[in-house]
């Protein structure tokens, strides 16, 4: 697996920037090869955090791309700015027995 994380700082609406993300993001991701999840989380004082799993660099690279676009174009009066953004192979996954 490989994920994507998007770290956003001056956020000026993380719970605005999630609602809209679900629907148009999610749209890309859905239509996205190898896409396993995405997941929003807000880190607080303007700090807005994304990550994106999938199958394989590939994908995920394609994938993200998109993504990018989306945010420029439809998520621009939130005031994003540029994310830091940290990818990688996924070492360890463990998932709940429940």
């Amino acid at each position: 697996m490989y994920m994507f994380i998007r770290k956003y700082t001056k956020v000026r609406s993380v719970a605005d920037a999630a609602r809209r993300a679900k629907s148009g993001i999610g749209q890309i991701l859905r239509e996205s090869h190898g896409f396993r999840s995405y997941y929003v989380l807000d880190g607080g004082e303007g700090v807005g955090v994304a990550v994106m799993i999938f199958e394989d660099r590939e994908s995920a690279n394609a994938a993200n791309d998109k993504v990018l676009e989306f945010v420029k174009a439809s998520l621009l009066d939130l005031n994003l700015g540029d994310p830091e953004i940290i990818a990688g192979e996924v070492l360890v996954n463990i998932e709940s027995e429940a």
